[in-house]
């Protein structure tokens, strides 16, 4: 069975808008609750993370789950209203707060006013992480400039390797895949509580070359048909080019998600939405190349006047010329 990518191109792309409208309104919110597109983590934005589990060695200790309500009325007796929170593990026992800068006794205070409301915790899983301001503002420029340099290096890379043309649609893509995946983020920050961190960029960067490689396949199958058929239109050579790469696509993107959805069942807290992050944005980049860049090529060169590079001779001229050799 064929692929027809140029023919129902316009329903590719009314998909991609539907999720990309979505995301943006959905950062849209983010920003007018948190000042920013996505729920930031405290990598970005400073402050002090404690994660605390109940010590379930005492049975009676973990009855019952941990409560939203009365861990905020802790904070609020300390002064921490608006602090965040989020419950953690299937059977709630573990809880993750975000607050403004704490020092050693205010962090001390806070353990033991927690401890009297819902319980002892287990000391050796107690995590706590504290971030100044100033270094979560370096580590988001940081992270935007990465980004920068990786999209300005793809468009040197891919001018030089084929053509502009091509470069600037393969960074389409990556920006179709990057917004994707910061609005999937951005609506389980809002009805989740997820934060993203410096980890969430790592990711993001790692879309982008998982992403252009995939597009490089197709480009390089597109650009050798057209050396060898310059006679044929642009829309026939895009669709026998998706459909020549479309298997090795797929079976590399599956391959790799297969190994991500493992991270993200078993790798813990840590890395859970790491490979969630590269989950999304791998399926984007597949998707992505097959349909969006390759289909813009195709538009590009039609509405250029490029569709076909060679008129084929008519068949008179070749025998003629044939004639010609052979005397």
């Amino acid at each position: 069975m064929k692929l027809s990518v140029i023919q129902q191109r316009s329903l590719w792309w009314a998909i991609s808008g539907v999720f990309i409208l979505a995301g943006l309104t959905a950062m849209v919110i983010s920003w007018r609750q948190f000042q920013a597109p996505l729920r930031p983590g405290l990598d970005f934005i400073g402050g002090t993370r404690l994660q605390l589990e109940r010590d379930c060695s005492d049975a009676a200790n973990c009855q019952d789950p941990i409560g939203l309500a009365t861990v905020r009325g802790v904070l609020a007796k300390q002064g921490l209203e608006n602090s965040s929170l989020q419950i953690l593990g299937d059977n709630r026992q573990a809880i993750s707060i975000r607050t403004s800068p704490l020092d050693v006794e205010q962090r001390a205070q806070l353990q033991t006013a927690l401890a009297e409301a819902i319980g002892q915790f287990d000391p050796k899983a107690v995590q706590i992480d504290t971030v100044g301001p100033v270094i979560g503002r370096q580590l988001f420029a940081s992270g935007l400039l990465a980004l920068l340099v990786a999209f300005a290096g793809i468009i040197v890379y891919l001018s030089l390797r084929f053509q502009l043309d091509y470069a600037l649609f393969a960074i389409v893509a990556l920006l179709h895949d990057v917004l994707i995946t910061l609005g999937v983020f951005s609506v389980l920050g809002l009805v989740l509580g997820i934060e993203v961190g410096s980890l969430f960029v790592v990711a993001l960067l790692t879309i982008v070359g998982f992403s252009v490689n995939d597009t490089v396949v197709i480009y390089d199958r597109i650009r050798e048909t057209i050396k060898l058929n310059p006679q044929r239109h642009i829309n026939d050579i895009v669709d026998d080019s998706v459909n020549q790469t479309l298997a090795r696509s797929i079976n590399t993107t599956l391959t790799t998600v297969l190994t991500l959805l493992a991270i993200f069942l078993f790798g813990g807290e840590t890395l859970k939405f790491f490979a969630l992050a590269l989950i999304i944005g791998f399926i984007c980049g597949a998707y992505s190349s097959i349909f969006i860049a390759s289909s813009l090529l195709a538009l590009w060169r039609e509405r250029s006047g490029q569709a076909v590079l060679a008129t084929a001779q008519p068949e008179s001229e070749t025998l003629s010329e044939e004639a010609d050799e052979s005397a």
